[in-house]
């Protein structure tokens, strides 16, 4: 089992039970949403919970520890929210140099330095949209 993510095996233990991620949920005494995160390998069991596993599902505790890691993947949420600061801070220091540009208290060197900031944004922004 070792060529598996923590995720694949403990989905593929589960299954050859028959079981469902909420009865395995209700054995553990957790939501059937933290079963999907591990098996998702967005999440891992805790300590405590690993030799639970192994019990319920007659493997060692080895055999679910000695998993390969996951491939690291982002996020739904800190993905998105990453993007909308980098879209939301060229926004805010482009109306922040009007503003004060309009008010007369604009420093030149200020300015400049808000629109180099905005664009350094931007420029991450498109760079990882390509990525």
């Amino acid at each position: 089992m070792s060529n598996k993510s923590m995720g694949e095996i403990l989905s593929t233990l589960r299954r050859e039970k028959g079981m469902t991620q909420r009865e395995l949920a209700d054995m553990l005494n957790i939501t059937d949403k933290a079963v999907s995160k591990w098996e998702r390998d967005i999440a891992c069991p805790d300590t405590q919970t690993i030799p639970k596993l192994a019990e319920i599902f007659g493997v060692s505790v080895e055999e679910l520890i000695h998993a390969k890691a996951a491939p690291i993947t982002r996020q739904k949420g800190t993905g998105s929210f990453v993007d909308i600061v980098l879209k939301a801070v060229p926004v805010a220091m482009g109306v922040t140099v009007i503003v004060t540009s309009l008010l007369g208290a604009l420093n030149v060197k200020s300015g400049f330095t808000m629109l180099g900031i905005g664009m350094a944004c931007v420029g991450i922004y498109m760079l990882e949209q390509k990525a």
